[in-house]
């Protein structure tokens, strides 16, 4: 190609029909620029460029066909200032992508995943003090990654989105995703996957490198943009399920029998029991109860030190004072009295298979651990008749108690390490009740009586 470009005028339909067979360009910018190759029957738009990044040789790729009977847009064709937008649009996008390949391997949605979960697994690893995988990994890999054959499990394929490279994200490429989630998923599902996936993508933008930043610097907002939440429709069923949850007195009674049987049973030297109890008597998650200490049990003031919950962000450092009854510390006593005041609160028995043998005998006392409570919850929850009730609903009850009770939703809120606005939008319902109740209990008779009939208000018509 010569050095200097002698543009032709190929901007109007009657400027093109005076041109002759053959290729014209005109100048997008000092690498760019669009064509017109003329023919016989009709015209096409083209464009050529070079990248910046590779100094390679001018490419060149086709447009669309041009409009050589009017300067009006019409499907099919493109006019000039069409063809100009395509042109640019097209050679910013390979030299996007041409930059990418500059800076290094281009970062995908599947490689900013990837590290996400390892780091969500190395951080529950540390917190439960063993190799364990995060709830976001497993779901992340189902419907973002995929996962391999496993057992009786289908293989399950990568979501199209893994492949896109983080700096070719649209907002539309999360929006189609996220439209694609299988729709029995419950909306609360979706929404949990949702913020998991925009936490791996925000996590991705510190580690991109400083070429790569350039290259979509609107990536920040594609990705708040694409996952904006949405009104979750299924709010009458959530409800529904958790009233179901919430437990009376009695109900919560039946559990801890039942926890107490299932505990002698199992042999297990009121383990089970007692973290039952403090699951009833507090509240608390038990992600929380069970990293308690023997300090955070305060004998003489009747109260127990929640530590602060690792959901949110940050902020939930330090314990929440929570008043219990002095039955509640009768049954943790043993697990008190005489113990270090650093050792863990609510320990178990894990048991090993000993060598050889299809025996299994007790090993060691420690902590729980993050799903250890399923299995004999099953067996708590059938012994006490309630067997659609999960341990979640403990909490439920002692917030709607509260509640109940007439205590501020500021302090219920605090008491369950949790936020008003959490709180009311969950338990609005509950809310109403009780301030009903209060406002009920300030009613005092107005009418005046006299020998127990109404008193006619003088000036009053008969």
């Amino acid at each position: 190609m010569a050095n200097t470009l002698t543009e032709a005028q190929i901007t109007t339909a009657k400027a093109r029909s005076r041109l002759g067979l053959g290729v014209h360009w005109r100048r997008l910018d000092t690498e760019a620029h669009l064509g017109y190759r003329k023919g016989k029957r009709s015209g096409v738009w083209l464009v050529r460029w070079r990248n910046h990044y590779d100094g390679a040789d001018y490419r060149q790729a086709p447009i669309g066909i041009a409009n050589d009977i009017n300067d009006k847009p019409a499907e099919g064709t493109l006019t000039f200032d069409q063809a100009t937008k395509e042109a640019r649009d097209y050679v910013a996008r390979s030299r996007t992508v041409a930059a990418a390949q500059a800076a290094g391997p281009a970062p995908t949605v599947l490689t900013a995943v990837e590290a996400y979960i390892n780091e969500r697994n190395a951080r529950d690893s540390r917190r439960s003090g063993r190799e364990v995988r995060s709830d976001a990994g497993h779901r992340l890999r189902r419907y973002v990654l995929g996962q391999e054959k496993r057992g009786n499990q289908e293989a399950i394929p990568a979501a199209p989105l893994a492949a896109v490279e983080l700096h070719a994200l649209k907002e539309d490429d999360l929006l189609t995703w996220r439209d694609e989630l299988p729709e029995e998923l419950k909306a609360t599902t979706k929404q949990r996957l949702t913020n998991d996936l925009k936490a791996a993508l925000n996590a991705a933008w510190p580690r991109l490198s400083a070429e790569q930043k350039k290259l979509n610097p609107t990536f920040l907002a594609i990705v708040k943009d694409g996952f904006k939440a949405e009104r979750i429709d299924d709010d009458d069923d959530a409800s529904t399920a958790r009233d179901n949850q919430i437990l009376t007195d009695a109900q919560v009674g039946n559990l801890l029998r039942a926890a107490a049987e299932i505990d002698a049973e199992q042999e297990s030297e009121g383990d089970l029991y007692r973290l039952v109890v403090c699951l009833a008597a507090t509240g608390a998650r038990f992600a929380q109860v069970r990293r308690m200490r023997v300090s955070n049990a305060q004998l003489k003031e009747r109260r127990l030190m929640m530590p602060g919950s690792y959901k949110g962000r940050g902020g939930n450092g330090g314990s929440v004072p929570i008043p219990v009854g002095d039955d509640v510390i009768e049954v943790l006593l043993p697990a008190i009295v005489g113990r270090p005041k650093e050792a863990p609160l609510f320990e178990r028995w894990s048991y090993e298979q000993e060598p050889h043998s299809i025996t299994w005998k007790r090993s060691e006392r420690g902590p729980w651990k993050t799903a250890e409570l399923t299995r004999p919850w099953r067996a708590i929850r059938q012994r006490a008749g309630l067997p659609e009730v999960i341990p979640y609903s403990l909490r439920h009850t002692s917030i709607v108690r509260g509640l109940r009770n007439g205590l501020p939703i500021q302090q219920v809120a605090k008491l369950h390490n949790t936020s008003v606005t959490m709180i009311e939008r969950h338990y609005a319902k509950y809310i109403a009740t009780a301030l009903e109740a209060l406002a009920r209990a300030a009613v005092v008779p107005l009418v005046p009586q006299q020998g127990g009939n109404v008193v006619t208000i003088a000036g009053r018509g008969r």
